[in-house]
C-alpha cells in the first residue's frame, strides 16, 4: 500500500487514517508458511513540525508447529507499531526515525519488517508445554509414557561397573 505523504509534510492535512490488508503467505519461517490470514492494518499518520508520526495496529493468524511437542498451533496476534517519519536526516544514522524522502511510503514493506522482527524465535503451544519423551517420542502433554526416565549415559557405563 503506497501512501503519498506530501500533504502531511506540507501541513495541508493534519491526519490521515488508513485501513487495509496485505498478504504475507509467501513468507517462510523455519521451512513453513505460518501466516494463514491476511495482515489487517489500521494506521493513523499525524503531521508534526516537519515529521509524521505513524501509529499502526496489525492483527493476523499465525499457524506453526510447536518447537517442543510438534503439535500444530494457531495464534491470533495483534501488534502496535510506531514510527517517526522524516523527509531526510542530516548525514546521521538514527534508528528513531525512518527516512522516506519524497517517495510515497510503502506501508506494507515497513510493517512486514516490523512483523518479522516480532516473530518469536521459539514457538511453543503453551508456556508449560512438556514436549516429547526423548526415548519413545510420545507427546507428554497428552499423557505419560512407561519409559525409564533416568538412563545412564552409555559413555559412563564403564564407571558404573567400577562402582558395582
Amino acid at each position: 500500500m503506497r501512501i503519498d505523504l506530501k500533504k502531511l509534510f506540507a501541513g495541508e492535512e493534519k491526519t490521515l487514517c488508513v485501513e487495509d490488508s496485505f498478504s504475507m503467505a509467501d513468507e517462510t519461517v523455519s521451512g513453513a508458511h505460518p501466516f494463514v490470514s491476511p495482515i489487517h492494518v489500521v494506521a493513523r499518520l499525524t503531521g508534526h513540525a516537519g515529521a509524521i508520526q505513524l501509529e499502526a495496529d496489525v492483527d493476523y493468524l499465525y499457524r506453526m508447529n510447536c518447537d517442543r511437542c510438534a503439535e500444530e498451533t494457531e495464534r491470533h496476534y495483534t501488534h502496535r507499531f510506531s514510527h517517526r517519519l522524516v523527509k531526510a536526516l542530516n548525514n546521521e544514522e538514527n534508528d528513531d526515525y525512518v527516512e522516506v524522502g519524497d517517495e510515497p511510503l510503502e506501508l506494507d514493506e515497513l510493517l512486514r519488517t516490523d512483523i518479522v522482527l516480532e516473530i518469536p524465535s521459539k514457538f511453543v503451544c503453551s508456556e508449560d508445554c512438556k514436549g516429547l519423551c526423548p526415548v519413545c517420542g510420545m507427546n507428554l502433554n497428552k499423557g505419560t509414557c512407561s519409559c525409564q526416565k533416568h538412563q545412564t549415559d552409555p559413555r559412563l557405563e564403564a564407571l558404573r561397573k567400577l562402582i558395582d
